[in-house]
């Protein structure tokens, strides 16, 4: 069973930046696309960013393109998320996934795993 633990989150004020960290334990990290996905009080959680297992691909919803990075270290089993220029409404629980078998990024049903999420506030 394949464990993701979330960290990095946190009140920044707008314009700020955070960056949030994904560790897994459990399987073969290397092996899996990693996505994240977010969601805010009363809407549907919405694709984020992802990334291929080898890093050589990666994935960005329009509205953090530019503006968030993410980037992975399969030697420590960790997915990482640069947030810069960060508005309100990035604000949401941020959560990271796995998924075991292909790439299909934006799509939230080919996750086989999930994190318990990491809360990003972005207020003045």
């Amino acid at each position: 069973q394949v464990r993701l633990v979330e960290s990095g989150g946190g009140l920044v004020q707008p314009g700020g930046s955070l960056r949030l960290s994904c560790a897994a334990s459990g399987g073969s990290f290397s092996g899996y696309t990693m996505g994240w996905f977010r969601q805010a009080p009363g809407k549907e959680r919405e694709f984020v960013a992802a990334i291929i297992s080898n890093g050589d691909l990666s994935d960005y919803a329009d509205s953090v393109q530019g503006r968030f990075t993410i980037s992975r270290d399969n030697a420590r089993n960790t997915v990482y998320l640069q947030m810069n220029s960060l508005k309100p409404e990035d604000t949401a629980v941020y959560y990271c996934a796995a998924d075991r078998n292909r790439w299909a990024p934006r799509v939230l049903p080919s996750y086989d795993y999930w994190g318990q999420g990491a809360q990003v506030t972005v207020s003045s």
